[in-house]
Formats: structure tokens, sequence, C-alpha cells
């Protein structure tokens, strides 16, 4: 286990009690959508990077923050309504469940994103 991943079960475990479930659904929805992210922690949240900066989520007084760089959240906002959303950030209510299927959309398109970076960068197509 890398410190950072003890950083993030550290962040979990000390957080409030009925939030930790989901800060942990948070976490193994981005694992699991992206499983070769690195995990950190950045801006004091948790942090995942794939080929550039992926997502972060945090814990404030009454929602999980989930914040992805632009425009994924406004190419979304459709599957987001009912939540509070920013152009980089989605409020998920502490007494609601994690909308886990709208969570991993926000995800894959991330992931797509910077995949596609990657390859502008790179001059390579992905693989």
């Amino acid at each position: 286990m890398s410190k950072d991943s003890k950083e993030v079960d550290d962040y979990i475990s000390t957080s409030p009690k009925e939030a930790r479930a989901g800060l942990r659904k948070m976490r193994t929805i981005i694992r699991g959508v992206a499983p070769g992210a690195v995990e950190g922690f950045s801006y004091r949240m948790p942090y995942y990077n794939y080929k550039g900066s992926l997502a972060w989520f945090g814990l404030s007084t009454a929602h999980i923050g989930l914040y992805i760089r632009p425009p994924v959240i406004q190419e979304h906002r459709k599957d987001l309504e009912g939540y509070v959303t920013t152009k980089s950030a989605v409020h998920l209510p502490l007494d609601r469940e994690i909308p886990v299927v709208q969570v991993r959309k926000l995800i894959r398109a991330r992931v797509k994103i910077n995949e596609a970076e990657e390859s502008k960068r790179t001059g390579r197509s992905k693989s």
C-alpha cells in the first residue's frame, strides 16, 4: 500500500461515521472504472490520476463533493438533475445514496477525455 493510499484510508476512517459509507463507495466506483488510476491526495482530498487529473472527492458539511475538470459535468447535466452542480463539481447529499450509475458515467467520460488528450500529446492512438 502506498503512502497516498494510507492517507485516503485515514481520510475516510477519520470522517464522521455517517459519511464513511458514501466516501468508501466513491473510492470503489472510481477505482472500478479506472483501475489503472493512481490514487493520491491533493487539495486535502482523495485524488485520482489517470493520464492526467481524473477526479477528486471530499466531504463537506452536508454533501460529498465529486470534482472533475470541465466539460464533463456540463455535458452530463441532464443525468445530474436534482443535484447541485458547478462547472467542475457535483454535490452528493449525505442523506441520499450515491448515484452509482451517474458517477460511473462521469468518471468514464473523463477517462475518455484524458486518453484522447494523451494521444494528441504523444501522437499515439489508444491501443
